[in-house]
Parts: C-alpha cells; structure tokens; sequence
C-alpha cells in the first residue's frame, strides 16, 4: 500500500503486519505518484514503536504539567541533536463553558475545605493551593484576559533501533521530568501517534490537557538558536539545531576574527577550512605561519610559500616604501614608514632612550635622503636603502655610539643575512604563506613585525577582497610595537578590503596587552575552541559567558566551541569533508599515512 493509504486507512483489523504495494501491481496502473516513490519499502506496526523500512518510529504523549511553566522550557528538546517530531494540538475551549465548570469546581474545593475546618482537621496546603489558583484563573477568564485550551503535545521519536530509540527516550523523557512534565508512550497506539505527528493536522491520540494562555505560550514560539546569513562561507554546523552557520565577513561592520583555543583543539584546522573556502570565492590570503602547518594546503591550492629565517633565500628590506598613490601625499607615506621603522629599531635593539629614538629618527630620515628619497617628489620606482646604509649614516652621528654596536650584529654579524638584503620575493599570487618556523625565537617578533610591515605597503597599493591570517599571534604581543602595529592593521584594514585573522593560544598573555581587547572588540567575528581550566575565567569574564557555556568549552571535543557573530552566538561543530580533511589535517598520523600513500603511489 502507499503512504498516503496507510496515512488515511482507518483500522479494521488487528493485523501487526501491512505490506506494500508490489512494484508490479504499480507499473500495472501505469502511474507512480510522489507518495509512492517516498513511501516505505515496508512497514511494521508494534505496541512501542513503529519500523518504517530501516528506521524505528516512537511516539509518546505529555500526561501532566506543573503549576507554573517557565519561558523556553521546551527549548531543551527542540534543540536537542537528536531527529523528531514535534506536534501541538490546541483545541479552544468556549470561556462561558468553562466559566460553568469552574463554578463546580470551586465550590468542590471550597466544600472539602469547610468540611475539614468542620472536623477540625490541620488545614490543607494542597487545597488552599487549589483554591487560590481557580479563583485567580476564573478572575482572569471573566476579565477576558486569559482563555482555556485543550492542549496536546506529542513526540515522535526516530533512530536505527531500537536501543537508539530508547537512549533518546530517557533523554527527552529526563529533561522533561526535571521540569515536572510528565510523559508517556502511545501504548498499542503507535500508528494514531505517527500520524499524529505527521503534518496532516490530524489529532488522532486525542489526550489533551487544559491549560491556559499564560502556560500555553510558553511553549511558543520554538526558541532556537540560529546564527547565518544569506551569503558567505560554512564555518561550521549549530550543535543547537543542526542548521549551517553561513557567514560573509566582508558584509560586516569590519572584517576581521580572533580564534582563541588551547594547543590541539583545531584552532588551525578551522582557519586552514575557512582558507580553502574562501579560496573558491576569490579572496586572496596571506598567512604568517609560525609551524609549517600551511604546507600541504598551500600545494594543493597552487599557492606560494617564502621560508624566512637568518639562512634563507628569501629576503625582505625593511626600508622598502609603498608606490605613492594618486590621491596620497608622498610626504604621509614617508612620514609614516620612519614611524614603523623607529618602533622596528626599538624591537631589534631592545628598546630605546628618548635620545636614542630622535637620534634614530633623524638616522632614517637622512638615509632616505641619500636616495633622494623626500617628501618633496614622488618616490615611486626609487632604489631602497638598506640597513648597511642606515648603519653607515648613524655611525657618523654624535651620541650613536651605543646603537651602532647593537645594531652590528644585524649588519656584520650572524644575523646579518636576514635584514641587510634587497627584497626579492612578492605576493602576486591568490595563496601566499610566509613560515617563521625556522626563524630563532629571538627575532619572530622582528621577522612578524617586518612581514606584516610588507604586506601592509603591499595591499594598499592594489584595492581587493583579503584575508590576512597571523596565526600564534601572542609572538606579535610580547612587544608593544608589533602590538600596537596589530592593532592599527585591525582597525585600518577595513579601508583597504582587509580582513584581519587573529588567532592565538594563549589567550591570557593577548588579552593582558593593552591592545589585546583593542583587537578583539574591532573583530566582528570570534570564535572559542576547547580551552584550559586555566583561562576559561578570564574568557568567561570577557565574553560574558553563562556557566553552561564555560563547562561547554572545558568539555568541547575538537573543533567544537562557540562562534560569536557581533552581539549573537552559537554553539559549534567544525566539519569537513573527506577531500578538505586530507588537504587541511594536521593529524601527525594522518599526515604520515597521507605520505605513505604518496610514496607508495610514486614507487608504482
């Protein structure tokens, strides 16, 4: 039979089995009908659930409510990550019929109680109860400020057995009895139950309860957690619902993110998915990768990958200047690269005296000017200076003692290769990956300040959608100029069609910068991994989380967390499919087995 037959029989029999339709006898009517093609192969009517080919069907009825019901009571189940479904009946009861019954029914309690007064007996809290709420609900209906309903709610459970079926019970039927609503199975009544629940608005298990207005809404509207918008990339799935968080970061106020998660949580395996979705989209990204962990990404996508470190053949000059736009005054570029380059020589020569810093600025402005670099004229296609040059112009002033010999050892000694170098690398390309991994730990925070220094010049010269990644960002922070530096590509990349991707595991060094929450407030999207015992106050504090949401993110697995989208957020759950998870892992037993298999193959 079909579905839609089953739907509409009526029961005649007892008959536990109803077989379908034989695909003969449908050809023989030489129709096929859309419920035939979404009908059941088979279908078995039992007294606890019903087997819908290959699936298992329950349904259960609510008995008893409690005296009071709180708003969003029923959201626990409705956003439970389980399939069901849900129907409410509400069948109006005529107020001046209900008025009569309540009459009856007061003066019932009002006897027991004068009876008990007449005996003597203790008086009875249940009853006073009673009392008070049928007087206070008549008052209402009278005052047409309340109405009364015949009120069913029913449930229909799915799953692929029958143990399944009974984990979901006991957890829907848990929830639900921690708040006094009581439940039961439809009992030799599953078949009126599913069609029940099916949207044919057929209440065929007809066990109501009365409830009025106030209680009723509560149940209303379905309070779900829901975070999307109509374009962008899927950064992940709502562990509320089940529905796709779909965001666009360059439709919001600004484009940047902060990613904050304890080591091992997927911090990066989110940040390379959103990378190769928004790849598809053409936004171009840069990434400062502190682990080459961007590698086998940057491989698959056809993208660049410059290795900086003091042996590399990849060099970046510091003294480069931006081309002087048309609507730009040479003099503001000018001004604005010996700025950055003063807060540079104060992180490479740790730290400088007031008449250092002008002594250095005067430096800088004097080894441009040995170029014909001024303000004066447009310097555009203009040969850079170099460190050695700067190094030479210092030497001769009075009082340059000191920073002469610490700047030497960039210049003449070991780590000379790394900064006194014409630039030869660009990032003309969709995918470019910078690698610090190789770089001593001593000058990340120099290596990150220059890197982020160049693609700054480099992005303002050519208008266009990008995606800047700084990952392991607490390196940025240790100094307040590569901090502040941070902080001001936050708040001018918007300008510019820069999105700024902040991501960091130790989150309480970033947020003890003074340009820590600086950068997080001018990020509209953040989002929060697993995080330690150790940091969860602080997080808890600065997002204003509920403790639910701190033990969420203690208990988190990997990739899961909580994705904020400006004053909104969500429970999430980063996924991937097959083909993204073996360009993105960065599972060392994974990435072992992915290169087995590629040895094997070039072995063949």
């Amino acid at each position: 039979m079909s579905l839609l037959d089953f739907i509409n029989r009526k029961k005649k029999d007892d008959t536990p089995m109803t077989a379908p339709m034989l695909p003969k006898d449908v050809y023989k009517q030489e129709s096929l009908d859309l419920v035939d093609t979404i009908a059941p192969t088979a279908l078995q009517i039992g007294s606890r659930e019903l087997q819908l080919s290959e699936k298992f069907v329950r349904s259960f009825y609510t008995i008893s409510y409690p005296r009071f019901l709180s708003d969003g009571w029923f959201s626990p189940v409705i956003n439970l990550d389980k399939v069901l479904d849900v129907s409410i009946f509400i069948h109006p009861i005529d107020t001046e019929q209900a008025l009569r019954g309540f009459q009856k029914k007061v003066a019932e309690v009002q006897s027991q109680i004068n009876e008990r007064e007449s005996k003597g007996l203790v008086r009875d809290p249940l009853l006073d109860t009673a009392y008070q709420d049928l007087e206070s609900l008549r008052d209402n209906l009278q005052q047409a400020q309340e109405k009364l309903f015949e009120v069913g709610l029913y449930l229909a459970l799915y799953g692929d057995s029958k143990e399944e079926i009974e984990k979901t019970e006991g957890d829907i039927r848990g929830i639900l009895d921690a708040k006094l609503v009581y439940t039961k199975p439809a009992l030799f009544q599953q078949e009126q139950g599913f069609r029940s629940c099916l949207p044919l608005g057929k209440d065929e298990l007809q066990v109501n309860s009365k409830l009025n207005s106030s209680p009723l809404s509560s149940l209303f509207p379905f309070v779900s957690f829901d975070l999307t918008s109509d374009r962008g990339i899927l950064y992940g799935i709502n562990r509320h619902n089940s529905s796709l968080i779909l965001f666009d970061r360059f439709s919001l106020e600004n484009y940047n993110s902060v990613v904050f998660a304890k080591s091992g949580s997927g911090k990066s395996y989110a940040t390379k998915l959103e990378i190769l979705r928004s790849l598809m989209f053409g936004i171009d990204v840069i990434v400062i990768d502190p682990e080459h962990e961007y590698d086998q990404l940057t491989e698959a996508t056809g993208g660049r990958s410059f290795r900086i470190s003091l042996s590399s053949e990849h060099h970046i000059n510091p003294f480069d200047l931006p081309p002087v736009k048309e609507d730009e005054d040479p003099r503001d570029i000018l001004r604005s690269n010996i700025i950055n380059l003063v807060g540079l020589f104060r992180i490479m020569l740790g730290g400088l005296t007031p008449e250092e810093d002008a002594i250095i600025d005067r430096a800088i402005s004097e080894t441009y000017s040995l170029k014909d670099i001024t303000g004066e004229a447009d310097f555009t296609g203009a040969e850079s200076p170099l460190l050695s040059d700067f190094e030479q112009v210092l030497s001769g002033m009075e009082g340059s003692e000191s920073l002469v010999e610490r700047l030497s050892k960039y210049t003449r000694g070991t780590w000379a290769g790394f900064l006194n170098q014409p630039t030869n690398i660009d990032i003309k390309q969709q995918f470019v990956v910078f690698s610090v991994r190789d770089m001593e730990d001593e000058l990340k925070p120099v290596a990150m300040y220059i890197i982020t220094h160049y693609i700054w010049n480099a992005i303002r010269h050519n208008l266009k959608k990008r995606l800047l990644i700084i990952d392991e960002a607490w390196w940025m922070m240790k100094s307040e100029d590569t901090a502040s530096f941070l902080y001001s590509l936050a708040k001018r990349g918007r300008k510019y069609y820069l999105g700024v991707c902040t991501i960091t595991q130790d989150v309480e060094d970033f947020l003890k910068s003074p340009y820590g929450r600086p950068i997080l407030t001018n990020s509209s999207l953040q989002l929060l991994l697993k995080q330690s015992p150790t940091t969860i106050d602080v997080l808890q504090k600065t997002f204003n989380l509920t403790d639910e949401e701190k033990y969420l993110l203690l208990e988190a697995g990997v990739g899961e967390g909580l994705f904020f989208a400006g004053l909104k957020h969500v429970a999430i759950k980063i996924v991937a499919s097959y083909t993204e998870d073996q360009i993105i892992t960065s599972d060392p037993s994974q990435l072992l087995a992915i290169k087995q298999e590629k040895n094997r193959l070039a072995d063949q």
